[in-house]
C-alpha cells in the first residue's frame, strides 16, 4: 500500500539525510517536495496545506537546524505529523455493547464499493472474536444483494435474516432487530441499500433506518482508489447519518493513499478497518502509527509478527527452530517455511512490511521473487522424500530427473541447491553468533538483550 507516495517521501528524506549539514532552506525545500508528493497522491488540498504548515512550524520550533542529527529529527517530525493526520479521525475501535446486549452495525455506502462483501468480512472477524453474529439483508435496491449476502453468510457460517417479499426496508430492519434479540445474538450487521451517487431518497432512508434500529456503529464502506473523492462521499453521508467510522476497501491496491489521508483529516472520521484482498479473512484493523511508518519506508514489523502469530502454529514454529538449532535444517523444512510465508500473504507481502524494504521494491522485483519461489516449489516437489531430507545425495542423474520433472533446467536445480546450502550455513552462523543475532534484532526494532526476542 502507498508504494508510490512512500517512495517519493522516503527518497526526499534520504536526500536530506545525505547532506552533512542542513539549513532552513533545505528543510523548506524538502517540505515543498513532500507537498507535491501528497498532492500527487490525490490528498485534499486543504489537508495538504494544514499538514505542511504544521510540519514547518514544528521543524522550526524544535530548532531542527541546530540539532546534532537534524535529518533524523526532521524525519521524526514528518512521521509524527503523518501519524497525527491519520489519528485526527478519532478512535479506531468499534464501540459495541457487551455480549449481554445486542449491538447494531449499519453498513453504508454507494454501489460498487464493496459494502455487502465488507459486511461478510466484518461478520467473520467478529465471529472469530467470540461474538454471535447475525447478518440482515436490507438492501432492497440491488436485486442481487440479498442473494450475495446469503451466499456469503453460508460460506462463513453466519446466519442471514432476509425476506424477499418485504418491500418496506424500515419494517424489515426492525424485524431483524427483534429476531436477533429473540435468538440471543449479540451483534447484528445490517447491509443497507446503496446508490450510484448520493441522493436525497437514499439519505432519508438511511437516516430513518439509523434512528429506528438505534445503530451503535454506522460504517461507511468506500473504495480507497477514489482518492480525495472518498472524503467528499464521506462528508455527504456524515451530514445526514453521522458516521462513526469508515472501512476502506482495496487498501492493498492503493499506491498513493489520498483517500485515507483525506477522510481522516477532512471529515474527521476514523478509518476502522481496511480491506486488503478478496478473501473473507482479508479485513484488518487500521493502525495510524503503523500506516505512517509504512509510508516513510519504515516497514510494519509489528503487523508482520501479529500475522505470523495468527497464521502459524506454535508447533510449526518450534519444529523449524529446532531443526535450525540442531543443524538438521532440510529442504523439507525450507518447503515448510515457504508454506508459512504463503499463509502470511506470500513473499511480496512480507517484504513490504520489513524495515528498509517497504515501498522500495518495484513491481518487477517482487514479481521476480514470486516467480523464483514458484520455480523452487516445483523443484522441491520433484524430489523424493529422501532427497529433501539429505540434499547431498542429489548427484548429476538425480538433478537431471528433478529438472525434467519440475519443468526447469539442470542449471536451475544447481542454483537452488547452492542457494539452500548457503541459507543453511547462514542460519547456523546466526545460531552460534549472539552478536549477529543482536544486530538482526536491532534491524527489526527489537531489544537485542532480551532472550525471548532471539529467533533461534
Amino acid at each position: 500500500m502507498f508504494e508510490n507516495t512512500g517512495k517519493k517521501i522516503s527518497s526526499i528524506l534520504k536526500a536530506l539525510s545525505g547532506k552533512g549539514k542542513i539549513t532552513e532552506k533545505n528543510v523548506e525545500d524538502a517540505v515543498e517536495e513532500i507537498k507535491i508528493a501528497l498532492l500527487d497522491a490525490d490528498v485534499n488540498l486543504r489537508v495538504v496545506r494544514r499538514f505542511i504548515n504544521s510540519t514547518l512550524e514544528s521543524a522550526k520550533g524544535m530548532k531542527v537546524i541546530d540539532s546534532v542529527n537534524p535529518a533524523q529529527q526532521f524525519t521524526k517530525i514528518v512521521l509524527d505529523k503523518i501519524t497525527e493526520l491519520f489519528e485526527s479521525g478519532g478512535s479506531t475501535e468499534l464501540k459495541l455493547k457487551d455480549k449481554s446486549q445486542l449491538s447494531v452495525i449499519m453498513m453504508l455506502g454507494l454501489q460498487g464499493n464493496g459494502k455487502t462483501t465488507s459486511a461478510g468480512k466484518l461478520a467473520l472477524r467478529l465471529k472469530k472474536e467470540g461474538r454471535r453474529v447475525l447478518l440482515a439483508a436490507c438492501d432492497l435496491q440491488r436485486p442481487a444483494a440479498i442473494d450475495q449476502l446469503e451466499i456469503i453468510g453460508s460460506n462463513i457460517d453466519v446466519p442471514v435474516f432476509l425476506d424477499r417479499d418485504e418491500k418496506d426496508v424500515k419494517n424489515l430492519a426492525l424485524r431483524s432487530v427483534s429476531y436477533a434479540k429473540k435468538e440471543l445474538f449479540d451483534t447484528l450487521i445490517i447491509d443497507t441499500s446503496g446508490r450510484l451517487s448520493i441522493d436525497e431518497a437514499l439519505m432519508n432512508e438511511l437516516y430513518t433506518l439509523s434512528s429506528a434500529v438505534e445503530a451503535d456503529e454506522r460504517l461507511l464502506v468506500v473504495d480507497s482508489m477514489l482518492g480525495q473523492i472518498a472524503s467528499d462521499v464521506a462528508e455527504g453521508f456524515d451530514k445526514r447519518v453521522s458516521l462513526s467510522g469508515v472501512i476502506l476497501t482495496k487498501f492493498d491496491s492503493d499506491t498513493r493513499g489520498g483517500a485515507a489521508m483525506s477522510i481522516t483529516a477532512q471529515v474527521h472520521k476514523p478509518i476502522k478497518f481496511v480491506g486488503i484482498g478478496e478473501k473473507m479473512e482479508d479485513l484488518e484493523l487500521f493502525y495510524p502509527d503503523r500506516c505512517a511508518r509504512s509510508i516513510l519506508g519504515m516497514g510494519d514489523i509489528i503487523s508482520l509478527v501479529e500475522k505470523a502469530e495468527e497464521k502459524i502454529s506454535q508447533d510449526e514454529a518450534e519444529k523449524i527452530a529446532n531443526s535450525v538449532s540442531s543443524g538438521n535444517f532440510s529442504i523439507s523444512d525450507y518447503l515448510q517455511q515457504l508454506d508459512m510465508m504463503a499463509k502470511m500473504g506470500g513473499m511480496q507481502k512480507m517484504l513490504s512490511m520489513l524495515p528498509g524494504l517497504s515501498g522500495k521494491l518495484s513491481a518487477q522485483q517482487t514479481d521476480a521473487v514470486s516467480k523464483e519461489t514458484a520455480k523452487e516449489r516445483a523443484i522441491i516437489y520433484s524430489m523424493t522424500k529422501k532427497e529433501r531430507e539429505n540434499y547431498r545425495i542429489i548427484g548429476p542423474p538425480r538433478r537431471k530427473r528433478i529438472a525434467k520433472g519440475s519443468g526447469t533446467s539442470i542449471a536451475d536445480v544447481d542454483r537452488f541447491l547452492r542457494k539452500f546450502e548457503k541459507l543453511k550455513l547462514s542460519m547456523q552462523k546466526v545460531v552460534k553468533n549472539k552478536k549477529l543475532q543482536g544486530a538482526m534484532m536491532k534491524q527489526f526494532g527489537l531489544d537485542a538483550n532480551l532472550e525471548d526476542n532471539i529467533m533461534f
